[in-house]
């Protein structure tokens, strides 16, 4: 079909993971977790040593590489890099933010969400409902 994103079908799609130790370790024991010729995984375990840069640096990475179809980011992760998550705009590579285990999800900060709402409030007031 015309003007849609393709996900590259040679090989599956990988997803990729932003997230703390154990939300990475439970994603890895589900068998998500790869590591391709180049020794380059789908994975970046944020810890107090990770900086935003790092991490800045891996989603812009996960967003260019053409094998991975979704991006699992820990919400709190999320906001460290807020700007890059709220600009992103492709439909593929999709982001999706999670909670982890020492942070709650909060819905207001879910930029997934956020634009859910906004499209549900300008197709209302475009059909004239309220």
């Amino acid at each position: 079909m015309a003007g849609r994103a393709q996900i590259p079908t040679s090989n599956s799609a990988l997803i990729a993971m932003i997230a703390d130790e154990d939300t990475v370790t439970g994603f890895l024991m589900a068998g998500v977790g790869n590591v391709d010729l180049r020794r380059k995984t789908n994975y970046l375990i944020v810890d107090s040593k990770t900086t935003v840069k790092a991490i800045e640096d891996t989603f812009k990475d996960y967003t260019t590489r053409e094998d991975i179809a979704i991006i699992l980011i820990s919400q709190y992760v999320a906001n460290m890099i807020r700007f890059l998550v709220d600009s992103y705009n492709k439909p593929v590579t999709a982001i999706l933010e999670i909670p982890s285990k020492d942070h709650p999800y909060d819905p207001a900060h879910d930029s997934v969400l956020s634009r859910v709402k906004y499209l549900f409030s300008a197709e209302s007031v475009a059909s004239g409902r309220r």
